[in-house]
């Protein structure tokens, strides 16, 4: 069945359909993307109409031209919590494909008054607290630390266990309490790597970083994970907003 052009302009549908299986892991780094002559038949666009969607795309930096081999997916994408959340809602899946986290650690310990504002509770209170190094075929992409609050910990003791949870920890959650991520928050800034964050990475210490507050909200608006994460330069962070009214 052939795609089909709804109300948004179709152009920028064509280029959602596109960026959202690149930033998914559907195409991954060196993948062809069809000519403009094969997206203008598929999608039943005109030829300039094709072509202003693959010009979208390279202006994003998400695809490039390879002499001799066609239009290709560029690297080095960092999804970051909006876009794995959405993953895992609708594939049960929170990783790209070739992609793969390593768990450091996890356990319970006291939250910092960042995290505790975030979750709800007093600082010093005892969260959880999971952290793990997400990797693909170049290396590791970003580090990150999940923070719950106790009761979620006792609820969904898999939390706690230093290995991966098939699904992510918000299948493990939604499982055990039926609370939904409904609203992902995300927070992004630009720091300098710390020691820790530079090994995890493989960067030098020092070198720039985007850092990250992401908030998981259920339907009534309450936390159910604060994470914190990091990137290393030369990474992507991707999003669109389609502004109406």
């Amino acid at each position: 069945m052939a795609p089909q052009i709804e109300r948004t302009p179709p152009y920028m549908q064509v280029v959602e359909h596109f960026r959202k299986q690149i930033v998914d892991g559907a195409l991954a780094e060196g993948d062809r993307l069809p000519s403009v002559r094969q997206v203008a038949e598929e999608w039943g666009l005109a030829h300039a109409t094709a072509s202003k969607v693959m010009a979208t795309l390279r202006g994003d930096g998400l695809i490039e031209s390879v002499p001799g081999v066609g239009t290709v997916v560029r690297g080095r994408v960092h999804r970051g919590a909006a876009d794995r959340a959405l993953r895992m809602l609708t594939t049960g899946k929170i990783y790209a494909p070739g992609e793969y986290a390593v768990i450091k650690s996890a356990g319970l310990t006291p939250a910092p008054a960042h995290i505790a504002e975030a979750l709800g509770i007093e600082e010093g209170d005892v969260a959880a607290r999971r952290e793990r190094v997400t990797h693909d075929e170049t290396g590791p992409v970003s580090a990150s630390i999940s923070w719950f609050t106790a009761a979620t910990a006792e609820a969904a003791p898999a939390i706690l266990v230093p290995e991966r949870i098939p699904g992510g920890t918000p299948s493990a959650i939604e499982a055990a309490t039926g609370r939904r991520t409904h609203v992902v928050d995300e927070r992004k800034s630009v720091d300098t790597a710390t020691a820790e964050q530079a090994e995890s990475l493989g960067i030098e210490v020092g070198s720039p970083v985007l850092v990250g507050l992401n908030t998981y909200r259920d339907a009534d608006g309450e936390p159910i994970e604060v994470g914190e994460s990091v990137a290393g330069p030369g990474r992507w962070f991707y999003n669109r907003y389609e502004v109406t009214g």
